[in-house]
């Protein structure tokens, strides 16, 4: 399993521009074969920082869906970025 998570920083007046220009896209992981979450969610106390959170059963599934990145005004708006890729060896009940 994989887990691809962190943030990215935008304007903070463009922020919910941002997030309802990835509604299509988080719908489309969503639906991918092997995405077990996908979500792109407002922080509540940064105005401009978004976090992301996606799990993915293999690398092979991510890989298939990763050709449907951010479109060019979406990748443009991210002033930084800070995600990283966990390969997740066991899952244990908390």
């Amino acid at each position: 399993m994989l887990i691809i998570a962190g943030s990215l920083q935008v304007e903070p007046a463009a922020r919910e521009a941002y997030l309802s220009g990835c509604e299509e896209v988080i719908s489309r992981a969503r639906a991918a074969a092997g995405c077990l979450d996908f979500l792109l969610a407002a922080d509540p106390l940064e105005p401009g920082r978004i976090h992301v959170y996606e799990r993915w059963e293999s690398a092979e599934q991510l890989a298939a869906f990763r050709g449907s990145g951010p479109e060019d005004a979406q990748e443009a708006a991210i002033l930084d970025a800070d995600v990283q890729r966990y390969v997740i060896a066991s899952v244990e009940a908390p």
